[in-house]
């Protein structure tokens, strides 16, 4: 089943009297439980892409149908609704509270959510626990490494449970050895059936995923199969 499907997007900035093409012609569908991963160089339009796929900015035109509902011409408060409910975002600077601990962090959707104190606070232990900090749920970001950080992030990430789990250079900031870690984490994630769509340039993170989309000059240059657990179809990508 397609969870995103998108079809001719473009985007173009004006910048002074100039106008940028940052996307030119998109169009891509991604599967439930695919783990995708975007790559390209500075100025290839994989930034804008991703800002497009987790509703963070709207095409100039074109259609993006996420989870069947057209996304393309939502308002802003339309939006940051998708975006609470339906996607997980981990970033490169972890994005995290300094004052707060990792449980109240990780609770931070449910909050926005309108999710009780006692319902929420349940759920952000479980998933700190499923992140292997278990141990460290009231340290605050300046109490923990790195590593540590970015799980924190994942478990705010996935405590809503959402459609997709969008991770924009997720070890960007981290060394060789936590970065590893931290994308051993995300193929657990993606065995217990999330959707993971990595936007990196380093091709060893790439290699983590199933399926690579290579973007340069605002457009799709290649979108390959990169395991056997997948086969291309005439819609994307489909587990065998």
């Amino acid at each position: 089943m397609n969870i995103i499907n998108i079809e001719h997007i473009a985007k173009i900035y004006q910048v002074g009297t100039e106008e940028v093409h940052a996307l030119r012609d998109v169009s891509l569908k991604i599967n439930k439980n695919e783990y995708v991963a975007i790559m390209g160089p500075s100025g290839s339009g994989k930034s804008t892409l991703m800002n497009i796929l987790g509703c963070l900015d709207t095409p100039t035109k074109g259609l993006y149908d996420f989870n069947r509902v057209n996304v393309s011409q939502m308002n802003d408060n339309e939006l940051a609704a998708i975006r609470n409910k339906k996607i997980g975002f981990v970033f490169q600077t972890f994005n995290l509270l300094p004052r707060s601990d990792a449980l109240h962090n990780v609770e931070l959707p449910l909050i926005y959510a309108g999710i009780s104190s006692a319902e929420r606070k349940q759920k952000a232990r479980q998933v700190l626990e499923q992140v292997g900090l278990g141990d460290r749920m009231h340290h605050k970001p300046n109490e923990l490494s790195g590593g540590q950080k970015q799980r924190v992030a994942i478990a705010r990430a996935l405590v809503t449970e959402p459609s997709i789990i969008l991770a924009d250079e997720p070890t960007g900031n981290l060394d060789t050895k936590t970065g590893e870690d931290i994308m051993a984490l995300f193929n657990e994630i993606y065995e217990q059936g999330n959707t993971i769509i990595l936007v990196t340039h380093e091709e060893y993170i790439a290699e983590h995923a199933e399926r690579i989309i290579r973007i340069r000059d605002g457009l799709i240059e290649k979108d390959e199969i990169v395991s056997s657990r997948f086969v291309p179809n005439k819609n994307g990508a489909s587990k065998i």
